[in-house]
């Protein structure tokens, strides 16, 4: 096999990798040759001007052979962070956007201070700058004739499409992720978690997730410590329950508007408050003829805003109110369900009947959270067919699509409980069933089936990495195999 040619072999690439770039192990010697050239090429010729190296100079390691590792250099960065529209803090203390030439003016800025920009900021410029790498004039990628190209088509997408690429993923600072474990979760503690420290080190959507459980889950005590009375001294007046409902409805809306404030703060101490969106660039998935944008005069894919509109009600809202009708078809088959239980029950009236009782709610708790879960994957994939320009358009197409089926999926059966059948009983049990399931199922495939499987693959790769006799980070390698 004969050895790739780096454009960049001449320079130094003693970098500080950042993302891994993972191809096929059949991916032809003149596909990586040209990928390499335009992720380094500068951004005059098309190419993303970044640094790239392989992981293990020692072909003989099949599974690592074909392993990249990206970074780009320090005035690289910042100039993208121009490019991008990242907003830090000025000298006096307000939040602008960055620019390089007014570098100096802005706050913990110095020309030997790497941590200016943060890890999570340093990944999202490589994404950024692979994600919008286009084809120019090549009809294909070389080596593979069947993976076409046009002029504006995103080069990653079709190498991911075309399986030539397998992944793209950032890697950790292994010391500071030790830092920040021992600081968020080394010792059992009540209090706040390091939400500045987190936001540092794997972004803002991550940072305003866990600021959302830590505030949610404080705003939910009194509402527990109000209907543990409720609870306890369980009784048939549902009068009474109109106090508890009331407070309920009342504290959610201080919730959400508390929530709106704290959530503001934060998005303005990490600078996406005032993040420019007015020369929003075309999402990676975003394909057409390649035309110039009259507003920035830069080259980026068309597309008809009359096609796309078609698509949207000629074929994603039929297909949103058919999982509908499905979803409230499979809500009147888990009533179907609860009758027969109760049947049962009536006609045994045994140990075992008052366990099958729950058994049809467990069943539909079970199917709920396998149809959001299958629909989710499908909306997902309606909505990129759909072929939105802006990455914000996308996600509120997305959202949108998503939240009405979870809606009706999740609650209709506990509103026709509630205001059809009027059966107080029955809604104790079918929520209680629901929410309980449903967050056992969360925790088993979001938390321990993961860890699990981790631990499990981690043993495996530690025993390889030790047999491994190559000059390289054993770590690196470590972190990359897992």
């Amino acid at each position: 096999m004969k050895r790739v040619h780096f454009p960049g072999d001449s320079l130094d690439l003693n970098f500080n990798p950042l993302v891994v770039l993972e191809l096929a192990r059949d991916a032809k010697e003149d596909t990586k040759e040209w990928l390499i050239k335009r992720i380094v090429d500068k951004k005059e010729k098309g190419g993303a001007q970044l640094l790239i190296k392989p992981l293990l100079q020692d072909e003989k390691l099949d599974g690592n052979a074909n392993i990249y590792l990206i970074g780009a250099s320090r005035i690289r960065l910042l100039l993208a962070a121009e490019a991008v529209g990242f907003v830090k803090e000025y000298h006096d203390n307000t939040m602008r956007t960055f620019t390089y030439a007014n570098r100096k003016e802005f706050k913990d800025f110095a020309e030997d201070n790497d941590d200016f920009l943060t890890m999570a900021e340093c990944q999202y410029i490589i994404k950024h700058e692979l994600e919008n790498l286009r084809a120019k004039d090549e009809k294909f990628i070389p080596g593979h004739t069947n993976a076409k190209l046009y002029p504006g088509k995103s080069i990653l997408r079709r190498l991911q499409t075309s399986g030539i690429i397998i992944q793209v993923f950032p890697l950790h600072e292994k010391e500071e992720l030790k830092c920040l474990s021992k600081s968020w979760y080394g010792k059992v503690r009540i209090g706040y978690q390091p939400l500045d420290d987190i936001r540092r080190y794997f972004g803002e959507m991550i940072g305003l997730y866990f600021g959302f459980l830590e505030y949610f889950t404080f705003a939910l005590v009194p509402m527990a410590i109000f209907g543990i009375p409720y609870y306890i001294f369980a009784c048939e007046d549902y009068d009474k329950y109109v106090v508890f409902a009331t407070f309920n409805l009342l504290w959610s809306t201080v919730i959400l508007e508390v929530w709106k404030r704290i959530c503001s703060v934060m998005a303005y101490r990490w600078g996406t408050l005032m993040m420019k969106r007015e020369f929003e660039e075309p999402r990676p998935g975003f394909h057409g003829v390649l035309g110039i944008n009259p507003v920035t005069g830069r080259e980026e894919p068309t597309y008809s805003s009359l096609k796309r509109q078609l698509r949207i009600y000629l074929i994603s809202v039929p297909f949103v109110i058919f999982c509908l009708y499905l979803s409230l078809h499979v809500m009147m088959i888990y009533f179907d369900l609860e009758n027969l239980a109760l049947d049962f029950h009536a006609e045994h009236n045994s140990d075992l009947s008052s366990i099958m009782l729950y058994v049809p709610s467990i069943f539909y708790a079970v199917v709920i959270e396998i149809m959001n879960r299958i629909y989710r994957y499908v909306a997902e994939a309606l909505t990129g067919w759909e072929n939105h320009r802006l990455e914000s358009s996308y996600q509120n197409h997305l959202i949108l699509k998503v939240l009405v089926f979870n809606f009706l999926n999740c609650f209709s059966s506990l509103f026709y409980i509630a205001f059809v059948l009027c059966d107080m009983k029955l809604l104790r049990q079918s929520l209680a069933t629901l929410l309980i399931t449903s967050q056992i199922l969360n925790q088993f495939v979001e938390a321990l089936l993961p860890y699990w499987l981790q631990k499990r693959h981690n043993k495996k790769i530690k025993k390889n990495v030790n047999t491994l006799n190559v000059n390289a980070d054993h770590s690196l390698v470590e972190q990359i195999n897992i």
